[in-house]
């Protein structure tokens, strides 16, 4: 694989809840598996999110999530925040990604380190230098070859993740996700700006999809960054 040849490919997906993450890594898994029947090229791809995707961090996940967690326990202080989300990366990282590169893999992530910058660094106010020296002490800077970072207007997210969450609340009995839809419009705000900073800071790896565009739209330009990543392992086909 041209991202590095000692391992497989790691690919984070980035942004805003509501930003429509979640939409776009089926479609690029499902894009991967059309071009991995057709070439037989190990493109099938390896996907998790963050917090979850192991036992252990779905535990994890429940606790920072559920609106409903802090009527028990108490408000979770940001520091605390902050180490349980890297508890759960930690965990992904031994058990799911770093396997799955030695095995010369495609791993599809669902948030990793640039959540906690823009979450816990700007929205909580810890700062980005306190959340990158945990990365690089927790997660050996285990860093992703490619960053897709889907950066939409701030508020038409919010609205949709919170009209997410309450269909989430509704199918799952009154269990929700939505601790962070929870914050207020200045706490997104600064979210979207150090999204936005960080895009900035690493060109050489973030790749900005901004603006309002539909679903389809949105895809296409995923598949193009994907496939220049990738190489010669996508060979030029219009018709897959």
């Amino acid at each position: 694989m041209t991202a590095n040849a000692q391992r497989g490919i790691f690919i984070t997906f980035e942004g805003p809840d509501g930003s429509g993450k979640t939409t776009q890594i089926r479609r690029l898994a499902d894009w991967l598996r059309v071009h991995d029947m057709k070439y037989e090229q190990n493109l099938e791809p390896v996907i998790l999110r963050q917090p979850g995707g192991t036992a252990l961090g779905e535990r994890i996940r429940a606790i920072l999530l559920d609106s409903r967690v802090e009527e028990g326990l108490g408000q979770i202080d940001p520091l605390t925040e902050l180490a349980l989300m890297f508890a759960d990366r930690a965990q992904s990282i031994r058990q799911i990604i770093q396997p799955a590169l030695d095995a010369e893999r495609i791993v599809l992530c669902d948030r990793y380190t640039d959540s906690s910058e823009a979450y816990q660094g700007a929205g909580r106010g810890l700062g980005s230098e306190r959340v990158l020296a945990v990365h690089r002490a927790i997660c050996d800077d285990l860093q992703p070859d490619l960053t897709i970072l889907l950066l939409p207007d701030a508020d038409a997210a919010l609205q949709r993740a919170r009209r997410r969450n309450e269909r989430h609340k509704q199918q799952h009995g009154g269990a929700d996700e939505n601790r962070f839809e929870a914050e207020g419009e200045e706490f997104y705000r600064r979210v979207h700006a150090a999204y936005a900073a960080i895009a900035k800071r690493e060109p050489h790896r973030v790749a900005l999809i901004d603006g309002d565009d539909d679903i389809e739209t949105v895809a296409l330009r995923v598949q193009a960054v994907v496939a220049e990543k990738l190489g010669s392992k996508i060979p030029h086909d219009p018709g897959v």
